[in-house]
């Protein structure tokens, strides 16, 4: 018997080992929340914005949600609209025109919620994301961050959002944070430690002329 036979067969079958494990998957998933508490309702125009951009951006295979934040967001029935673009270019492109009709008949109609469940709204995107199992995962929240919670909802939950990349966009300030900035700085340093503690990374983008900057 070849001396070099049991070499041979054993980098064979370690190089079919390798070769049939699944590649890690490239396709991004995104999950847009959007407040729609308050006045806050009059800043979705720049969301319809925002959500054309990733509209623009997104290639098939990747999935976008669109859910708002109420009073109870961690609710499947809060997602607005929600897709996977198909493989084929004509028949994506097709999907994408539907999800900005579906987004622009929920602003003409929607109505400002009594209360903000930010908290909530993270955990119903994380868990949809995690089931859709895209290779990158994005939460972008549209809002001024000021959870404003319904007596008995409790919220006081850690958020697991290992490998997410969490955004907040157009974070407005309130008139308390005018009287006093620590409370909008110090509402952003809230958030930030959440998700940080949860595994995720962080940042906030006011700048909405810089949409491009939000998948990069």
């Amino acid at each position: 018997m070849n001396r070099w036979r049991p070499i041979v067969l054993a980098s064979l079958a370690l190089a079919l080992a390798g070769c049939s494990g699944e590649a890690a998957p490239t396709t991004r998933g995104v999950y847009l929340l959007m407040d729609t508490s308050g006045t806050y309702t009059q800043e979705l125009d720049k969301a319809q914005a925002l959500i054309n951009a990733l509209l623009a951006k997104l290639q098939p295979g990747d999935s976008l949600a669109v859910a708002r934040i109420d009073t109870g967001s961690f609710n499947e029935k809060d997602i607005v609209a929600k897709v996977t673009f198909d493989d084929r270019p004509s028949v994506a492109n097709q999907q994408k025109r539907q999800f900005r009709d579906a987004i622009d008949r929920f602003v003409k109609q929607v109505k400002p919620a009594p209360y903000t469940d930010i908290t909530g709204g993270i955990l119903q995107a994380s868990e949809y994301l995690n089931e859709k199992a895209p290779g990158r995962k994005t939460v972008l929240i549209f809002s001024d961050l000021k959870e404003d919670l319904k007596k008995g909802y409790v919220r006081d939950i850690p958020l697991t959002v290992d490998g997410f990349e969490v955004i907040a966009i157009n974070v407005t300030k309130l008139r308390a944070d005018n009287v006093d900035p620590r409370e909008y700085m110090t509402r952003l340093e809230d958030w930030q430690r959440k998700v940080e503690s949860g595994g995720g990374s962080w940042r906030v983008l006011n700048d909405l002329d810089r949409l491009d900057r939000i998948l990069g």
